[in-house]
């Protein structure tokens, strides 16, 4: 089991909506934790199990203090609140001010997130919302851990142009200066756009070819199918066939291809 961590470069693409869609359909047991330095969204976008709110306290927040005093992988659940639905969740910071507080600890998070899927007890893959990024961001001492690391964009001009220049330089910053070696760099960065379904396909491929062209270690791995209809379902602030909705079938559909592509599951 593993650690994704899905990230974007700039603006709202839906980091969150992406990583709850996958973590809810993901074909193994799941763990969504919300690492944004700059605060989580799900305390107020979604309910608990029990129908109220979700704690915010009870999270990343209190699993950075048991941190600092040493931490095993399966401690995780003693930070994890359960969603309405059945999905555990470690809630995000409340904002960028509690960040300062976790200098120096995103490293150690990643290793135990990473570590979880060979707990003994509770052995999970954790689905990472690392919220926006750029070339200082804390929270990429995760991505070291990571199996896979995933640039979340849409698919206007400059996204695309912008998602290519955050994966180039994310590759740099992982896998080194060679370009053009992107098998061989590891974690593998990947690239989900979000699209409206009847342009998914034209726009990425258009969106490989530019990575090819490039030579930037990053490859599309799939698009998440803009649906502010399902998102909302997702969250609970709407009725509905969530099952049926283009957000999740398409999310089931990068979940079963993740795996496979990138062995991940290995």
């Amino acid at each position: 089991m593993a650690l994704i961590a899905l990230a974007a470069d700039k603006g709202s693409p839906g980091v969150t909506t992406t990583a709850l869609a996958l973590a809810a359909v993901w074909p193994r047991r799941a763990l969504l934790a919300e690492t944004d330095p700059a605060g989580g969204d799900l305390v107020y976008r979604s309910r608990a199990a029990h129908g109220g709110m979700l704690d915010p306290n009870v999270g990343v927040l209190s699993l950075a203090a048991a941190a600092r005093r040493g931490l095993a992988a399966e401690q995780l659940w003693e930070h994890a609140q359960p969603l309405a639905g059945g999905l555990d969740v470690l809630v995000g910071l409340g904002g960028s001010e509690q960040a300062a507080g976790l200098t120096g600890l995103w490293p150690v998070l990643g290793e135990v997130f990473s570590m979880l899927g060979q707990a003994p007890n509770g052995a999970a893959d954790v689905i990472a919302d690392c919220g926006r990024i750029s070339g200082d961001s804390p929270s990429l001492g995760l991505f070291q851990h990571a199996a896979l690391v995933l640039l979340v964009a849409r698919t206007e001009a400059e996204h695309l142009a912008r998602v290519r220049d955050r994966a180039g330089a994310l590759s740099a910053k992982l896998h080194g200066s060679q370009r053009g070696a992107g098998a061989l760099g590891y974690p593998p960065i990947g690239v989900l756009l979000v699209a409206d379904p009847g342009q998914s396909a034209r726009i990425a491929a258009q969106a490989n070819e530019m990575l090819v062209a490039s030579q930037i270690s990053a490859r599309v791995v799939g698009t998440v199918a803009h649906d502010p209809a399902g998102a909302d379902m997702l969250t609970g602030r709407r009725r509905g066939r969530l099952d049926k909705s283009l957000l999740i079938r398409s999310a089931r559909q990068i979940a079963a291809d993740v795996p496979n592509r990138y062995g991940v599951f290995r």
